[in-house]
């Protein structure tokens, strides 16, 4: 069947549920069997979502989905108009992201409501997801993170969380919010240094903290160091440390090359990515004589 054929099948069966939904209203039918119909419906509305999908008809599968869950509340299956709502919103997410959102968040008032947090956070991050790449909006995109992390710490969670935290820090940074990045790298760096398998990322975090702390204040920096050597001290003979050490030598003696040299030895070896670059970028745009910088720091 071709998807003219597979949309034609869909939209019957759609008009098909309305009648069943429609009977189900009527008052003796209401006494005996009301509630056969609307099951009836619900099944008819999920089989003309699944064509619509066939079809690539991605906002009417969603609403289609929509339908189904809605009858299922109306029926008392939360599970099933849970899952009705998450996969209207996976279908909603290729043809219209709001829409898709709504749906998400339908599926995790259920999910909350029913006591499963864990399910409720992965489709947090759906949306945050969705908020980064779609609709860039990127104060909503932390926002639906940060309740992610939470439910998955109340969950025990605690990888997950952090998983979701480090996206707050690296987007509160560019957005140059940076105490609340130093918090959370600080926070997750802790975490992490004390566990054989995970402490070689504490490098990382103690870095981006003492970049954050860099950006705000040279002193700030220097006496964050420290303390990051005295709580990690695996973390001195990092590279990262090395060339911390030398990007404040250079601001200090406000040398520019020098600073641009230290970055240039580093990136040869770890190249450095788009974060990592904006942060070292704005500390060489406060060293004097570079003005707004080439914007480089090749």
């Amino acid at each position: 069947m071709d998807n003219a054929g597979k949309e034609r099948e869909a939209v019957q069966l759609m008009a098909e549920a309305e009648k069943r939904v429609k009977a189900s209203h009527s008052f003796l039918r209401g006494l005996f069997g009301g509630n056969t119909r609307i099951e009836e419906a619900c099944e008819m509305y999920t089989r003309a979502a699944n064509m619509f999908k066939m079809a690539k008809n991605w906002s009417a599968a969603g609403n289609a989905f929509c339908q189904a869950a809605k009858l299922h509340m109306q029926l008392q299956s939360k599970h099933d108009s849970a899952t009705s709502f998450v996969d209207a919103g996976n279908a909603y997410k290729k043809a219209d992201p709001q829409e898709a959102i709504n749906c998400l968040n339908a599926a995790i008032d259920i999910y909350t409501d029913m006591g499963r947090f864990t399910i409720a956070a992965k489709h947090h991050i759906t949306i945050a997801e969705i908020y980064e790449t779609e609709l860039v909006d990127i104060e909503k995109a932390i926002a639906h993170y940060e309740q992610s992390a939470d439910y998955y710490k109340g969950e025990q969670s605690n990888s997950s969380a952090n998983k979701c935290l480090l996206k707050v820090a690296a987007y509160a940074a560019q957005l140059e919010q940076y105490q609340k990045a130093i918090e959370i790298y600080e926070q997750v760096g802790a975490n992490t240094m004390d566990n054989p398998l995970l402490k070689y990322s504490a490098k990382d975090y103690f870095f981006k903290a003492a970049l954050c702390h860099f950006i705000v204040d040279e002193l700030n920096a220097k006496l964050a160091l420290e303390k990051y050597e005295e709580m990690f001290p695996a973390f001195t003979d990092s590279r990262e440390c090395k060339l911390l050490k030398k990007l404040l030598e250079a601001h200090e003696e406000q040398n520019s090359e020098a600073y641009t040299e230290a970055v240039k030895e580093f990136d040869s070896i770890s190249r450095l990515d788009q974060w990592l670059t904006t942060m070292l970028l704005r500390i060489k745009k406060s060293i004097q004589g570079d003005g707004e910088g080439d914007g480089d720091l090749k």
